[in-house]
């Protein structure tokens, strides 16, 4: 995450009827929620918690996401602000470690089964991602309740916000260093231009052609640098 980030939360260990553990309030009184789980390693929940504090560390840091959204086009900017989502794929890559370490190395064998099975989605659901944006800026999604009820179609248990927006953060580390890959996690149409480049480079070599984010959703955002361009600096 950014050199300036901060990691400041209190954390609840909690008995509920959900497994599940999240964040909650991070821009006012950070805090993780954590699921107690007796069958939880030491090494699964500390990867879990590595998840949640990269989503707090991130939002300290959200007044620069905001002054880039800002310039953009009054129909761009909830498309720009639902990009945010993608912090839960940074967050999953944050938490193995790098990138050429499994997202599930230490879970149990089902859950890694399930992530790979919805892993080699992941052109269908760029796809998807990709038409979502795009009918926010034209306004087919009109309203923040409409929006709001797609997004949260692409959570599931680790959906296409976590699929994708990790495969994207992959892409972009191994291309063009992790430095850049953190100036992409508060910039949205940095992070899809430098994914685009990254992934019109592994086209070049690989039979396995991975989908890429369109000219009309790249244009809306301002993104237009050629594909295949050097990095800024």
């Amino acid at each position: 995450m950014p050199a300036d980030a901060r990691i400041k939360a209190t954390v609840y260990i909690v008995i509920k009827p959900r497994t599940n553990s999240f964040v909650w309030e991070l821009l006012t009184d950070p805090a993780i929620f954590l699921y107690l789980d007796p069958r939880v390693t030491k090494p699964q929940f500390s990867n879990t918690v590595a998840h949640e504090l990269h989503h707090i560390g991130l939002a300290s840091v959200e007044a620069r996401a905001d002054s880039i959204r800002a310039v953009l086009p009054d129909s761009a900017r909830p498309a720009a602000m639902w990009m945010g989502a993608f912090g839960e794929g940074f967050a999953m890559l944050a938490a193995a470690g790098g990138p050429d370490v499994h997202p599930h190395a230490v879970s149990v064998a089902a859950d890694r089964a399930r992530w790979d099975g919805d892993l080699a989605n992941f052109n269908r659901d760029l796809r998807t991602l990709d038409q979502f944006f795009r009918d926010i800026i034209s306004r087919r999604l009109a309203t923040a309740d409409t929006i709001q009820a797609v997004a949260s179609t692409f959570y599931g248990i680790q959906g296409p916000w976590y699929t994708v927006g990790r495969k994207m953060a992959v892409m972009i580390e191994k291309r063009f260093g992790r430095p850049e890959l953190i100036r992409c996690m508060t910039d949205p149409g940095r992070l899809l231009q430098r994914y685009n480049v990254a992934a019109a480079d592994y086209n070049r070599t690989h039979s396995d052609r991975l989908e890429q984010w369109s000219p009309q959703l790249m244009g809306a955002l301002g993104a237009t640098a050629p594909v295949g361009s050097p990095p800024s600096p």
